[in-house]
């Protein structure tokens, strides 16, 4: 009876998950089978015509070469000689991709600090406000820092989700150091023996070196003052803009040292493609995917569930 509780909500994600990820789907799978439709047999001319469906589907142009690359190696390998088994393969191939690095986020062990950053407007406070709810759902003490100091919305933004999710939010005046934000919040999570310490940061990427300056320092702190912590970076992606996303990831990566991202708003768009190509060409893990609005709607990522969603049969 238990077992069933537990099992609901997930079932319940999975659903939602194949149903976000609707046009995603269609967008990468359409434009595959028309390909392997209008061929016989496969030729360089075949090849040309997936790899464009592929880059088309927001794949991204390295990931897709990667794929390609493959997947010419295999059909040599295995003496394919059907275009219409060129289908299974490219499932394989792109399955694999998304496996790649450690996905899991571990709060079991000691504290941990998760510091959160991204572009204003994709949707990072609401991220933190769900990851706390996540954490709490585990049965963990979250504190909230509001070190988007820049933007006095984000303070407030926050709060409206502490007092929802039940948690305290750290904070100072619009436009104080954001250092001084993170080093009360680490005295309080010490104090009050806390397991996750959630950090919001600005997003003012057209500063760049600015955000590196106050991210060092950021770092600097948390380093200094608790060195028996865990240390998560989370970058947070919005999945409808697609190749933008990447060169985010690109900038941020120049500023932070990012050990997971999590990508939002995965539902209604047909640009999920590029989660592929962030777990392909960034080496970075893919931690939280978003289906939706709800509190429940932000996930762990499960690469072999995302992958099961994603080429599901149009009937599902």
């Amino acid at each position: 009876m238990v077992e069933e509780k537990v099992s609901q909500p997930k079932k319940s994600f999975f659903s939602k998950l194949v149903k976000g990820l609707t046009k995603t789907r269609s967008n990468i799978m359409d434009g595959i089978d028309q390909v392997l439709k209008s061929f016989k047999k496969i030729d360089e001319e075949l090849y040309e015509e997936l790899e464009e469906a592929l880059i088309m589907a927001d794949i991204g142009v390295s990931t897709t070469m990667n794929i390609m690359e493959n997947l010419r190696k295999r059909v040599k390998e295995e003496k394919i000689t059907e275009a219409i088994e060129l289908r299974q393969l490219l499932i394989e191939e792109i399955s694999k991709l998304l496996e790649k690095g450690n996905h899991e986020v571990n709060i079991e062990e000691g504290p941990v600090v998760i510091l959160v950053i991204g572009v204003n407007g994709v949707g990072k406070t609401t991220t933190i406000g769900k990851l706390a709810h996540n954490f709490k759902k585990q049965k963990k003490k979250v504190l909230l820092a509001a070190a988007d100091t820049f933007r006095a919305a984000a303070i407030e933004q926050l709060e409206v989700w502490g007092d929802r999710v039940g948690v305290d939010v750290i904070r100072h005046q619009e436009n104080s150091d954001p250092a001084a934000v993170i080093f009360d919040a680490i005295q309080a999570a010490k104090s009050r023996k806390i397991d996750v310490l959630i950090c919001d940061t600005a997003g003012r990427l057209h500063n760049k070196k600015n955000l590196m300056e106050e991210l060092k320092k950021i770092f600097r702190i948390i380093t200094r003052e608790y060195p028996e912590a865990k240390k998560e970076v989370f970058l947070v992606l919005d999945a409808t803009t697609g190749q933008n996303a990447l060169q985010q990831v690109k900038l941020f990566k120049e500023v932070a040292d990012i050990s997971g991202i999590v990508l939002t708003k995965l539902d209604g768009t047909a640009k999920g493609g590029i989660i592929v190509g962030i777990s392909s060409e960034m080496n970075i893990p893919v931690k939280y995917i978003g289906v939706g609005e709800g509190i429940d709607d932000l996930q762990p990522f499960n690469p072999k569930e995302f992958a099961t969603a994603l080429f599901a049969n149009y009937d599902d």
